[in-house]
């Protein structure tokens, strides 16, 4: 019995989409050589000149870096690495970047402490030894107070249940010089986010 076309089946291609199949080989074109068929396998295993396949290797490794390099900094979300993706890392490191945190500028303190231990005076390093005590545990109740305010502000904007744990995160990035953060900070001093 033979079989009854299909409605629901495809139709049949038109003119343009025959005449394209054709053209990229198949049924309807004269078969190749052997030779031919060869000649179009033939692709050599290491190119002609090593040194110059070498040098375009490395300006292209060299140019991708680069770009990767810019779209890190910029915050671009195809480059930066997955400890910094979404959109509550992103609102944690504007928030920081508006703020002035104590940590900032930590190292400076900590470099004029390493020359105030030059001075020969004890009472002088051991003053500037206790200032950089109290000035550390100042710079760490700054961040676990940004850690309370920030936990606060991203249950109110993205939801009780879809809050990520950025204390750290926020936390790291505000004992950083603003100079040295990475991805570079997007929004100016005291410009928050909404």
């Amino acid at each position: 019995m033979a079989k009854q076309p299909n409605s629901t089946e495809p139709s049949a291609e038109t003119l343009e989409e025959t005449q394209a199949r054709l053209k990229s080989g198949g049924k309807g074109t004269p078969t190749p050589t052997r030779a031919e068929r060869e000649a179009a396998n033939k692709r050599p295993l290491v190119p002609n000149d090593r040194k110059e396949a070498a040098k375009q290797a490395r300006v292209k490794a060299a140019d991708a870096r680069e770009r990767a390099r810019v779209g890190m900094a910029m915050g671009d979300e195809k480059y930066l690495p997955m400890r910094d993706r979404g959109p509550q890392k992103k609102y944690v490191r504007d928030y920081v970047d508006a703020r002035f945190s104590i940590g900032e500028v930590l190292i400076p303190v900590m470099f004029a402490v390493i020359i105030l231990t030059f001075i020969p005076s004890a009472e002088v390093q051991a003053i500037g030894i206790m200032s950089l005590w109290a000035f550390f545990l100042v710079a760490v109740l700054d961040v676990v107070i940004l850690g309370f305010i920030l936990t606060k502000k991203l249950k109110a904007k993205f939801g009780e249940d879809k809050v990520e744990k950025v204390r750290w995160y926020a936390a790291m990035r505000a004992l950083q010089l603003r100079p040295l953060r990475l991805p570079k900070p997007q929004v100016k001093r005291r410009q928050y986010p909404a």
